[in-house]
This record gives structure tokens, C-alpha cells and sequence, in this order.
């Protein structure tokens, strides 16, 4: 008796030591961490954050970051149903404790020393998962959980329950972009929250958790499990009755997708700006009702996207069909749930058999047919909801593939037919120089349950297409003002957000030659007319190896003159004018142009286009070069502002090319505006000089192609790197500059050149934009005058001498002139040796 005695008040010791042990933990955390806390009673006065919102120029809407509702929900204006679905799914006891659950909090320490101290689910109450997204940052760590719950127990002391409920509602992340139960019943049912249905109500409560993993767009299947075990919750907890219970397990899954439709496709430029104010203004970029007006032209930039998504598409039809992006899928949603995995779902399942029941039940009654299809294709219509568009792109489904055609089914229940002529292209694609053998029936290239992509054609038909395997960029500049017009940094941004345009270095072939020949121009000691040998070249490349550089046709003209040298693309020829300038000055001078001098390589290989460079770096180098020589730079943020657009936060003040300026004036005037006047980085002559030399290339040259837009005011330069990973095309006129590039992004082959890549989307482009624009080509600096020379020699031929080209030269660096000679023959003809040149013969 006195052993069991003492064993029972032992045991009473130690509990009491133990609680005592607890409390001052309690107090002892309170007093370390309480200093650094922050001030809970900022929640009573908190404001609902506008969002961050980026435009065109002329106010067209591009993007919106951040929470999208402009006010509050009440907590008058929460649906009974959807506050009863909250709490059964995150926090039954919510209007009983004080801020924390002893039980969660119990499960969370049992989870923190299996897990070796991570949290996992961390028993949160509402109030602490409040404290945790207004006040807290997101990391799972043991202190951040001990802040969590001494603010929760705070906040429980100042805010009534409904204050914090309400706090909740209007804060939490539910998927799709969307902040708050208001946005969630606007992006998932187009509706009000006093219209949405039990179901809806139980399905939007499900989303907190994990807003991917239960989202009823991207996994239905699942979706319908978490909603359901919340309505077997509700019911238990006798928040609704057995027969709303019944009705609602059994509703089919209604939600889609319904977002605010921006007014132009600007993504690549939407992120940029986004980034900039995260940079500039910090998290308050989100929330602070900035406005972000851009240099955009809301008709260009569609045109931009349309080119590049275009050429891309051309590109991959021409090398092969890669397969369906998936195969196999299940018709409806009663198969696709017998076969979805059940990990995430184990609290769900394990309440009761009934919750797997009644999703089944649903995913039955889910069941929708289409005219033209035989049976249920509620699962192929919710992948198709679910599949993103990309580009022009749409995803479809393979109903049928037999003899030469293929029924697919697309988004909304549409069918489509493609015809012998929309799926012939689709041999299979060996590499990037190979295909296989053309296909002989359709079910060749899909089956039936295929994902596939459809591509509309102009006169309204489909055919079959898919995501294109090259990826690529273009850039639009106002070359007077370096203003960033339009930019598109891939075939689509919501395939992938790397933006090439700014981003991606690459190397820039070809088209970096001009500024190679400018600098020679520039320099005087070279002029249009001068000959340089295209001939074999042979030198140590740095390392052990030598280096034997070649031109891309294999071939060698011997002297050339280096219009001609640039019209061909001659490596040799400008790997000699680099040489003779020497690279010191060389890179010297392309400073001025944008270029980094510690991204360009110092060897000869420069001349090449071996520097790594961006599209959008290239495109600004060549706005020099349309703009007559000012260094101009690239921008695209005309003026930031916030609240009712009329405080400007943030204004740009660029500076400008001006080509009447007088020398040493510093500013000019524009609609009313001052500007700085952009620095002059090469003479306006040599300038000149080589836009025609350019015209040459056009003319007579790798672009020839660009003729068929039938303008003479454009000029510019293909690019091809080597074994043709990289595709380029740089041009422009007085208006507009463009450069668009094709690649893939792990720089293996295109398999195809500049002119076949490149140019084709810069012709699409530059054809709409300019459109009923009238050409114009810069005036003629006095400096240039007209000459007439030798072709073979590049010298000057006297007055009254016959034949020769004409040329173009400044008028203070004119070559030499052709010293008298005559042919031996006409020599013993004449009699008269030695007499001079020919017409002094004759």
C-alpha cells in the first residue's frame, strides 16, 4: 500500500514538473521571441491591397500582379454554408479555443521529431494561419512556428472571431491567380459567393490546403474527394442536413476557367515590369496601386507575337511530327479516378468508405456527352479545360483516326475534322536533319485518347500541329529613342517564361559583321572599294590547336572588295578587316554601340560573331545604325504611377538621336518634352556608307528574300553561327528596327540558316507594321560624295577613263586613283610602248 503510495504521488510530481516545465517554456518563449513580434493591432486598420497593374502606351492592360479583388469581403457577406465548409475542412474548434489547438499542436511536435525538425502540417489554427499570412513569412521552421502561435494568442486578445475569419477569407491563395473566396468563385464559377451551391461552397473550402492538388481544373478527380470528405465533415459536425449532403455529394464537378482577359498579349514584357517594381519598391510593388505604362504599341506587339509564333510553326513542320503530348487518356471522369494515385488523400479516405463512394457516385454523375461521339467524355473535356493553349495552339483530343482523316475533339465540346492536307506534313521526326518516311493513313501519326495540338488555317480549317521543338525572340526598337516597341521572348510565355529576348546570350554570327565594317569605314583607313583578300587563313587560336577559319559556302574569291566582302558574308574578308584595324580599337569603338567590352572575345573570332550577345543588345546596336550614329539605349518604362493615375511616381528621360542638332547642343525639344541629346559614337557618313552596303545584302545578297516586301528602304543582315545553332536577322529603316533570332534553348542545331529561319518572321512583321508607310531613306550627309572606280582595284578612275562601278566614299578619305597601264596587247597593236593608258592610245 505505501509502495502504490508513493508511486501515485511520484507520478503526480511529475506531472506537476512537467506542466510546471511547459509553462515556462511557454513563458520563457513568449519573453524571448515577444520583442520581435509584429504589432498585431496593425490587422485592425489593414487595407486591401490594390494590384500592380502594366499598359501600353496608349493604356492598353498587359498584366496584373498581385491580389486581384479591389474590396474586401465582410463577414456578413461569407455564406453560412462556406464558413461551416472552412471550418470543417481547416479548423472544426475555430469559434471555441483562444487562437491555438492543444491537439494540432501536439500532432505538429510528434511531426517535428519524426521529420528531424521540419514542420509539416503543422496543426494551424485559422488565427495562427492569419498571423502566419499577414504577419509572418511562409518558411516551415520551429521558430516561425512559435511566432505563429504567440501572435495567434494576440490576436485572439484584439480581433473578435469574426475580425480574424474575415481576415482569412480575404487573404488565402486558392488557385489560378486567385486571392480570396470572392476571386475564387469569379475564377472558378463566374458567379457571386451568395449564388455558388453547397458543392461549390465545399469545393472552393477545399482548396487552402494545397491550391494545385485539389484545384477542380487541373485535377478533378481528386478535387471531388477533398470535397466530398468536407461535406461528410459538415454533415458529421451537423453544419448541413442528410438530405443537403446527399444532393451535394453527388454533383458533378461545374467549374472552369473564367479570368479577366487582358487587352493585348504582352507577357515577356509584363514580367519585365513586374520585375522592375519588385526591384524598385519592394513587396509593396503588389500592393501599393502602382500603375506601369510602357513603351509598348498595343498594334505592333500583336503583330510581334503573332510573327515569331508563326515562323516558329513553319520551322517545325519542316522537320518532322515528334508524337501526341500524351496518349491513353481515360474518357471519363469515373475511369480517371479508378486510376488516379490516392497520395495526399490519406486523412480523406481514411474518415470513412462512404467519402471514396459518393466521389465515385459524382464522378459518375459528372458524366457529359457530345453529339458525334458515342458515350461519357467528361474526363477528355476536363483535360481540355485544363491544357493550356499555346500560342495559336489549342489542345484536342483524338475521337477517331482512320484512312486519311482524324476527328478530334477541342475545348468546349468542339469537333473538329483534319483533312489529308493538315496531316500529310507529319513525318516522324528523326533529327533535326532527318525524317522519316512519309505517313500512309492517319492513325499512323495518332489514336484514339491522344492529346494532340490543332492549328486553325486561314480559311477557317484545322490541321494537325504541336509546340514547336526551336524556341526564338523578336525585338521592335524606335531607333531614334531606343524605345522598346514590342518584344516577344518565346513562342509563349505560359510554356516558358525565359525570356530570350533578354536573357538568352548567343552567339550573334553573322550580324554582328557590320559593325566590324563600320568600324573600318569610321576609321577612314578603309572605304567601300577596298580590296582584301578572301583567301585560307591559318593562326594559333589561343590554345594548342590552330585555328582555320572558313567561308560557309567552302569557297574563295581572292581579292574582294568589301561591299562585296559584306553583301556575301565572307568570313575571310572581315577576319582580314578586323586584323588590319587591330582588336584594341576595335572593341574600343563597339562600346559606343551597347556591347559590354567583357562580353566580346578578344581574337579575331570576333569578326564572326563569336561574342555571346542578347537579341535585345543586338537590336539596340543596330538602332546606332538606323539613327545615324547616336548611342541611344534600350528602354521600355515610360512613367510609373499610383492611385488615381495622376501621381507619377517614376518618369524616363531618355536620350535622343538628333540628326539636326547642331554641334554641342545638349538637349532637344519633342511634343513638348526635353530630352538629352544622345552622344554621336560614329561619323554620320560611314554611317550612311554602310546602310547601303547593307542595302546590298538585301539586294544582291543572303537576304535576298526580303525583296518580295517590295520596299527599298530596308536593309539589313542574315546571321547563321556554327553548325547553325543559332538563326538571325537584324534590319531596319528609319522607323522601326527588328531583330529576330531562332535557337533551341540547349544549343543544339536548327539544321537551317539566317535567311530560312530568321528572316521570314522579320518579314512577316516588318510587312504588317509598315504597311502604308511610306519608305524613307536618310538624307545624304555632304560628306558622301559618288566616285567611280575599278572594280578589280577599288582605285579611283580619271576623268574621261571608261568603265569602273560607281561608289560611295567621304569625301575627305577617297581611295587612291589608278595608276596609267595598258595591256601588253594593246601595247604591240599600237606600236607605241610605254605611251600611257589606253585612251592616250587610242
Amino acid at each position: 500500500m505505501k509502495l502504490l503510495r508513493t508511486l501515485v504521488v511520484s507520478v503526480l510530481w511529475l506531472l506537476v514538473s512537467l506542466s510546471a516545465a511547459g509553462v515556462l517554456g511557454v513563458v520563457g518563449a513568449a519573453l524571448y521571441f515577444a520583442p520581435g513580434l509584429p504589432d498585431v493591432r496593425q490587422l485592425q486598420d489593414f487595407e486591401l491591397q490594390t494590384p500592380l497593374r502594366i499598359f501600353t502606351r496608349d493604356g492598353k492592360l498587359i498584366g496584373e500582379f498581385g491580389e486581384e479583388r479591389r474590396t474586401p469581403v465582410e463577414y456578413e457577406e461569407i455564406p453560412q454554408a462556406l464558413v461551416g465548409a472552412l471550418l470543417a475542412a481547416e479548423d472544426t474548434t475555430y469559434f471555441d479555443h483562444r487562437g491555438v489547438d492543444p491537439k494540432g499542436l501536439a500532432r505538429a511536435a510528434v511531426e517535428l521529431v519524426a521529420s528531424g525538425g521540419d514542420i509539416q502540417s503543422g496543426g494551424s489554427t485559422i488565427t495562427m494561419q492569419v498571423a502566419r499570412n499577414y504577419l509572418l513569412t511562409l518558411d516551415r521552421t520551429f521558430t516561425r512556428k512559435i511566432r505563429e502561435i504567440l501572435l495567434a494568442l494576440q490576436m485572439e486578445q484584439i480581433l473578435s472571431k469574426q475580425e480574424i475569419l474575415e481576415l482569412y477569407v480575404n487573404k488565402i491563395y486558392l488557385g489560378n491567380r486567385a486571392y480570396g473566396i470572392a476571386a475564387a468563385a469569379e475564377v472558378y464559377y463566374d458567379r457571386p459567393l451568395a449564388e455558388l451551391t453547397l458543392a461549390e461552397t465545399a469545393m472552393i473550402a477545399g482548396l487552402p490546403k494545397a491550391p494545385s492538388a485539389f484545384n477542380p481544373l487541373a485535377n478533378a478527380e481528386r478535387a471531388l474527394i477533398r470535397r466530398n470528405w468536407i461535406l461528410f465533415r459538415m454533415r458529421e459536425l451537423e453544419i448541413i442536413d442528410q438530405a443537403a449532403y446527399e444532393e451535394a455529394v453527388q454533383a458533378p464537378v461545374t467549374a472552369s476557367r473564367h479570368l479577366a482577359q487582358l487587352e493585348v498579349e504582352a507577357d515577356y514584357v509584363a514580367e519585365m515590369a513586374r520585375q522592375f517594381a519588385v526591384e524598385r519598391y519592394g513587396d509593396r510593388a503588389y500592393t501599393g496601386g502602382y500603375r506601369i505604362h510602357t513603351t509598348l504599341d498595343s498594334e505592333l506587339q500583336p503583330l510581334a507575337g503573332q510573327a515569331l509564333a508563326g515562323g516558329l510553326i513553319t520551322y517545325d513542320t519542316r522537320h518532322g511530327w515528334r508524337g501526341p503530348e500524351q496518349t491513353d487518356i481515360p474518357r471519363s471522369l469515373a475511369e480517371a479516378q479508378e486510376q488516379t494515385g490516392r497520395e495526399g488523400l490519406e486523412e480523406e479516405l481514411a474518415e470513412s468508405p462512404e467519402i471514396m463512394q459518393t466521389a465515385r457516385r459524382a464522378a459518375e454523375r459528372s458524366q457529359t456527352e457530345v453529339e458525334g461521339i458515342e458515350g461519357d467524355v467528361s474526363n477528355w473535356l476536363q483535360v481540355l479545360e485544363r491544357t493550356p493553349a499555346y500560342g495559336p495552339l489549342k489542345p484536342a483530343i483524338v475521337v477517331e483516326s482512320e484512312g486519311r482523316e482524324m476527328r478530334v475533339l477541342a475545348r468546349g465540346g468542339e469537333l473538329h475534322t483534319l483533312d489529308w492536307a493538315g496531316l500529310e506534313w507529319a513525318r516522324p521526326y528523326r533529327s533535326a536533319r532527318s525524317r522519316g518516311a512519309a505517313p500512309g493513313s492517319a492513325s499512323e501519326i495518332a489514336s484514339r485518347g491522344d492529346l494532340v495540338r490543332i492549328l486553325q488555317r486561314e480559311d477557317g480549317s484545322w490541321r494537325l500541329s504541336q509546340r514547336p521543338d526551336a524556341e526564338g525572340s523578336l525585338v521592335v526598337m524606335a531607333p531614334d529613342t531606343g524605345a522598346i516597341l514590342a518584344l516577344q521572348g518565346g513562342f509563349d510565355f505560359d510554356a516558358s517564361k525565359f525570356n530570350r529576348a533578354t536573357q538568352a546570350r548567343r552567339q550573334s554570327g553573322s550580324i554582328f559583321k557590320p559593325f566590324i565594317y563600320l568600324a573600318a569605314l569610321n576609321s577612314g583607313e578603309m572605304n567601300p572599294a577596298s580590296v582584301v583578300n578572301d583567301a585560307p587563313v591559318v593562326m594559333q587560336d589561343g590554345s594548342n590547336e590552330l585555328w582555320r577559319p572558313a567561308n560557309s559556302s567552302g569557297d574563295f574569291l581572292g581579292p574582294t572588295r568589301i561591299r562585296v566582302g559584306l553583301a556575301r558574308s565572307r568570313n575571310l574578308v572581315t577576319i582580314r578587316v578586323l586584323q588590319s584595324l587591330g582588336l584594341d580599337r576595335t572593341i574600343d569603338f563597339l562600346e559606343g554601340f551597347g556591347f559590354d567590352p567583357d562580353q566580346l572575345p578578344r581574337g579575331l573570332s570576333l569578326a564572326l560573331g563569336s561574342a555571346s550577345l542578347t537579341p535585345l543588345e543586338m537590336t539596340n546596336a543596330y538602332a546606332v545604325l538606323a539613327n545615324g550614329g547616336f548611342q541611344v539605349s534600350p528602354w521600355f518604362i515610360e512613367r510609373v504611377t499610383r492611385g488615381d493615375d495622376t501621381t507619377v511616381v517614376d518618369e524616363a528621360n531618355p536620350r535622343v538621336a538628333c540628326r539636326d542638332c547642331r554641334d554641342g547642343q545638349q538637349t532637344v525639344e519633342r511634343d513638348g518634352e526635353t530630352f538629352e541629346v544622345a552622344p554621336r559614337v560614329a561619323d554620320p557618313a560611314a554611317v550612311y556608307i554602310l546602310r547601303d552596303m547593307l542595302r546590298d545584302v538585301v539586294e544582291r545578297g543572303t537576304a535576298r528574300k526580303a525583296l518580295e516586301l517590295g520596299r527599298s528602304d530596308i536593309v539589313g543582315k542574315t546571321g547563321t553561327t556554327n553548325d547553325q545553332r543559332d538563326a538571325w536577322f537584324a534590319g531596319f529603316n528609319s522607323d522601326l528596327v527588328t531583330t529576330a533570332w531562332v535557337g533551341k534553348d540547349d544549343n543544339s542545331s536548327t539544321a537551317e540558316y539566317g535567311a530560312q529561319a530568321a528572316l521570314p518572321i522579320w518579314m512577316d512583321f516588318m510587312g504588317q507594321a509598315l504597311e502604308g508607310q511610306p519608305e524613307r531613306w536618310p538624307e545624304r550627309p555632304e560628306q558622301v560624295v559618288t566616285e567611280r572606280v575599278d572594280p578589280d582595284t577599288g582605285r579611283l578612275l580619271r576623268e574621261g577613263q571608261g568603265g569602273g562601278i560607281e561608289e560611295l566614299f567621304m569625301a575627305d578619305h577617297l581611295p587612291d586613283v589608278q595608276s596609267r597601264r595598258v595591256e601588253r596587247e594593246v601595247e604591240r597593236e599600237s606600236g607605241s610602248q610605254g605611251t600611257g593608258a589606253y585612251e592616250a592610245i587610242f
